[in-house]
C-alpha cells in the first residue's frame, strides 16, 4: 500500500505510520519534491482483529457519527448488546486517518512513476543540467573503456561540441563470452579520470549489486543496461546509493514493464530515475533492434521521469543514428545518448554503430534546429577548443591514423 500524505508534521507522519506497522507490514518514509509518501510493504493479507479495531478507533468510523458502536435487544427479550455493521474496506479506514491525502493498495500498475504523482514533470540533476528541463541531455562516449588515450580523447572532443555527460562502459554484458567484457574497476576510473579532464559528469553501467559501492565513488550516474533492467536486487541497490540511474528498456519489455522497474528505484527513496528507449527485439533484421519512438510520447503521458532515447543501440548502424536521434527529439525526448569512438573501425566493441568524431559534431549541430523547433535547446559551447581539421591530429596521436570521414 503507499500512502500520500497532506501534512508531514512530526506526530501525524509517526500517527500514520504506527497505524500501518500495526496491520503487519513494513513501513518505509519516502521524501520527494513531488510530495511526502509512506509505503507499506508485505501488509498482512487478514490483519489481526486487534489492528483492525485499533485503526477503525483512530478513524471517524470510530465514532458515533458512523454509528459505531451500535447497539440492539437480543432476540430472547435479555439486555441490550453491542454489536458492530461491517467494517468499512481497510484503504478507505487508512484514506480516513487524519494527514492522509489518499491511500491506494499496490498492485501491478505504477503508483510512485505515474505521471498524476508530479504533472509538471522530474527534473533529475546530472552535472551542470537538469534532465528533463527545457535543455536537451546529450550523453555521448565510447561503447567500451579501453584505454586512457581513447576514453579522455573522446570526452574532451565531445564536451567540446556540445555533450552535457560522458558515457564509457567499463563492465560489459556480452552476448558472448569470449568476446571483449571490459577493463572493470580500472575502467571505472579511467573514466573518472576523462570526465574530470573534459569536465563532464560520467555514466556507465553497473552489473551487481556488490558493485554499487565501489562505483558509487566515482559514478555520477548509474546506467541499468538492458538486460538488466528487471534485475530487482540492482534496482534496489542503486535506488539506496541515491545517485540518479539512467534506466534502459529491456528489448522485450513492455512500457508499463519499464516503468514498473523505476518504481523500484523510488521505493528505496531515490526520485533521480532517467528512462531510456534503446530499441526493442522484433522480426526486422536489417537493423540490431528497432527503435520505438513510439514510446517517447506515451512514456511522457504515463510517467512524470523524463525520457532518452539511445539511436546508437536501437538502430545498430552508423548511418541511421543521426537521423533516428533527430526524429527523437522531434518526438518529444528530453535528450539523446550515443556511441563515439576515435576510430569505430578498431573499437573492442560496437565499432558500426559508433559515430566517428566529426559525425559527433555534425549530430550536435543538426540537433539544435529540431530542438529549437519543439521548444527545446541544446546548449553548444561559444568557443571550440578543437577545430575538425584537428581531428587527424588527435588520431595520429593514438596510433590510428589521420584519416575521417
Amino acid at each position: 500500500m503507499i500512502v500520500k500524505l497532506s501534512r508531514t508534521g512530526p506526530e501525524v507522519i509517526e500517527a500514520v505510520t504506527a497505524a500501518l506497522a500495526a496491520l503487519g507490514g513494513q513501513v518505509r518514509r519516502l521524501e520527494f519534491p513531488f510530495g511526502t509518501f509512506l509505503a507499506a510493504l508485505d501488509l498482512e493479507d487478514a490483519p489481526s482483529a486487534d489492528a483492525v479495531a485499533r485503526l477503525r478507533l483512530a478513524t471517524a468510523w470510530g465514532s458515533k457519527v458512523h454509528g459505531y458502536p451500535r447497539t440492539h435487544a437480543s432476540s430472547d427479550g435479555g439486555p441490550e448488546r453491542a454489536t458492530r455493521a461491517e467494517d468499512p474496506p481497510l484503504l478507505a479506514m487508512i484514506q480516513a486517518l487524519a494527514g492522509v491525502e489518499w491511500a491506494r493498495k499496490a498492485g501491478t500498475k505504477p503508483i510512485l512513476a505515474a505521471r498524476a504523482q508530479n504533472p509538471q514533470g522530474t527534473r533529475v540533476p546530472l552535472g551542470r543540467m537538469e534532465v528533463g528541463g527545457e535543455a536537451l541531455a546529450l550523453v555521448a562516449g565510447p561503447c567500451s573503456v579501453e584505454s586512457r588515450e581513447q576514453v579522455v580523447a573522446t570526452a574532451r572532443f565531445v564536451a567540446a561540441y556540445g555533450a552535457t555527460a560522458l558515457r564509457g562502459g567499463a563492465f560489459k554484458p556480452r552476448t558472448s563470452p569470449y568476446v571483449f567484457q571490459g577493463l572493470g574497476r580500472p575502467g571505472v576510473e579511467l573514466l573518472r579520470e576523462a570526465g574530470d579532464a573534459a569536465g563532464l559528469p560520467i555514466v556507465t553501467e553497473v552489473m551487481e549489486p556488490g558493485e554499487v559501492e565501489f562505483m558509487a565513488k566515482y559514478v555520477d550516474c548509474f546506467q541499468v543496461g538492458a538486460r538488466n533492467m528487471s534485475n530487482s536486487p540492482l534496482l534496489r541497490a542503486v535506488g539506496r546509493a541515491g545517485k540518479p540511474v539512467l534506466l534502459k528498456r529491456g528489448p522485450s519489455s513492455t512500457l508499463v514493464e519499464l516503468v514498473l522497474a523505476a518504481e523500484y528505484i523510488l521505493l528505496e527513496g531515490n526520485p533521480h530515475v532517467i528512462l531510456c528507449e534503446r530499441g526493442i527485439r522484433t522480426f526486422e533484421t536489417a537493423t540490431r533492434n528497432t527503435l520505438d519512438l513510439n514510446a517517447v510520447p506515451v512514456l511522457k503521458g504515463m510517467t512524470h521521469l523524463p525520457v532518452l532515447v539511445d539511436p546508437s543501440h536501437g538502430t545498430g548502424r552508423r548511418e541511421a543514428v543521426t537521423p533516428m536521434a533527430r526524429a527523437a527529439v522531434a518526438a518529444g525526448a528530453d535528450g539523446i545518448a550515443v556511441e563515439v569512438h576515435p576510430d569505430p573501425s578498431r573499437a573492442l566493441s560496437d565499432g558500426e554503430q559508433s559515430l566517428h568524431l566529426p559525425e559527433f559534431r555534425r549530430l550536435a549541430e543538426q540537433l539544435r534546429p529540431v530542438a529549437e523547433a519543439v521548444g527545446r535547446r541544446l546548449d553548444l559551447p561559444e568557443s571550440l577548443p578543437f577545430a575538425p581539421n584537428q581531428v587527424p591530429l588527435i588520431r595520429r596521436a593514438m596510433g590510428w591514423g589521420g584519416t575521417h570521414p
